[in-house]
């Protein structure tokens, strides 16, 4: 077991692990409606590690090693995190770009990064003794909640804004979750959430909220430092919604770094979509929190958040490291998808090749250089969401069964 403690990110008050205890119960007092979420917790390990685990990075356990787990057999029987880091040849020479990688999330268990925090989140669950685990979602965390505990046996309740992607709908009833469809935004379905859980003694996996929901994605890094050795990455490109995978990445390269596993942390440049920009907002005006972005629209979906949740500490994490942020535009995201599935063979969903469309616009801006070492996260499978992707194509018309028919189509 990894002893650990947790600390408010806000304050700096030491806690101890409570079954019940998700944020700082003074800084939560402040909490308003709707806004950034207040008193974040953050898990700090007592008797840090020395050196990395043995083992492979993709072998089961290894990095939970490194994880808050009374026991790591809690964990639910799936194979999570352990993605690959692409070399991307043909998109290295198309951007001119010789040290570029692309980290593969598509390859979770449901499709998406968000695995990773419902894996931990569902073990904890379990130590304490929860049957039902109940979160907010766009769609990925729920679809990656409902695979989860179809494994665990546990029972998943998601609350998704009923426009979420048909696809992830389907995945979660499908895996077995109890599905609620909410009249209204991410954010109505957040706020609905945290009141089920209080009155109805559900499990809450709402991201931010669940300190574990970070430390599950911070593997991202651990994995990806582990993956480069003995090089270290000099950028890192995240997509941005809540803000919970940008913590959580930042998080683990700041631990290991304070662990002395790793020498400097890497610069992270966060990309959202033009129409839910509230943390690349608040980055260029240099302010400690986001106005809320009211009417939030995208297609990508994952990413769409009026009020980010973890703003205070991805905005904090992402100045600390020497970065920045960008905002792109639909049409760029989804011509992205479509670059990215024919120079990688990744065939991501418009969140996910979000991180391509960043770079682009990143190096134009000069936050990114081509020669530095620069990872794309790429967090979601094109799979999740269909009809985003076929905006971009057309599927040709049926010929006849005969040789004549299939040369004159190729010649067309």
């Amino acid at each position: 077991m990894a002893r650990f403690e947790l600390v408010c990110s806000e304050c700096g008050k030491v806690l101890a692990e409570d079954p019940d205890l998700l944020v700082c119960p003074d800084c939560s007092a402040l909490q308003e409606r709707g806004a950034s979420l207040r008193g974040v917790l953050e898990v700090r390990l007592t008797e840090p590690p020395s050196a990395w685990p043995e083992g492979e990075v993709h072998e089961p356990g290894v990095l939970t090693r490194l994880l808050p787990l009374a026991d790591p057999r809690h964990l639910a029987p799936l194979s999570v995190g352990g993605t690959p880091l692409l070399e991307v040849p043909r998109l290295r020479r198309e951007l001119g770009m010789p040290r570029l990688w692309l980290k593969d999330d598509t390859r979770n268990p449901s499709g998406s990064t968000k695995d990773r925090a419902s894996w931990l989140v569902a073990a904890k669950a379990l130590e304490y003794g929860r049957d039902v685990i109940a979160t907010s979602s766009t769609g990925n965390a729920a679809s990656s909640l409902a695979a989860v505990c179809a494994a665990s046996g546990q029972r998943a309740v998601v609350l998704v804004p009923a426009a979420a992607p048909r696809a992830k709908l389907v995945q979660m009833l499908v895996c077995g979750a109890r599905l609620i469809p909410v009249d209204g935004s991410y954010d109505d379905a957040f706020e609905l959430c945290c009141e089920a859980c209080r009155e109805l003694g559900w499990y809450n996996r709402n991201t931010a909220l669940n300190p574990y929901t970070i430390e599950g994605k911070k593997t991202l890094a651990l994995e990806v430092t582990r993956g480069l050795a003995p090089e270290a990455p000099d950028v890192v490109i995240v997509p941005a919604g809540d803000g919970v995978i940008t913590a959580g990445v930042a998080k683990g390269f700041a631990d290991l770094v304070e662990w002395g596993l790793l020498e400097s942390a890497p610069r992270l440049v966060i990309v959202q979509p033009v129409g839910s920009s509230a943390l690349v907002d608040a980055l260029e005006r240099g302010a400690g929190d986001v106005r809320a972005f009211r009417g939030a629209a995208s297609v990508a979906d994952s990413l769409v958040v009026e009020s980010p949740r973890n703003a205070h500490r991805a905005l904090a994490r992402v100045r600390a490291s020497g970065g920045g942020g960008v905002a792109v535009s639909d049409d760029v995201i989804l011509e992205a998808v479509v670059r990215l599935a024919r120079l990688t063979g990744v065939f991501a969903e418009p969140a996910g090749a979000a991180a391509l469309a960043g770079l682009e616009t990143a190096l134009d801006a000069g936050l990114v250089g081509r020669d530095e070492r620069v990872v794309l996260l790429v967090t979601g499978s094109g799979l999740k969401d269909l009809d985003a992707a076929s905006r971009t194509v057309t599927v040709p018309p049926p010929v006849p069964p005969d040789l004549e028919a299939v040369a004159r189509l190729v010649g067309e």
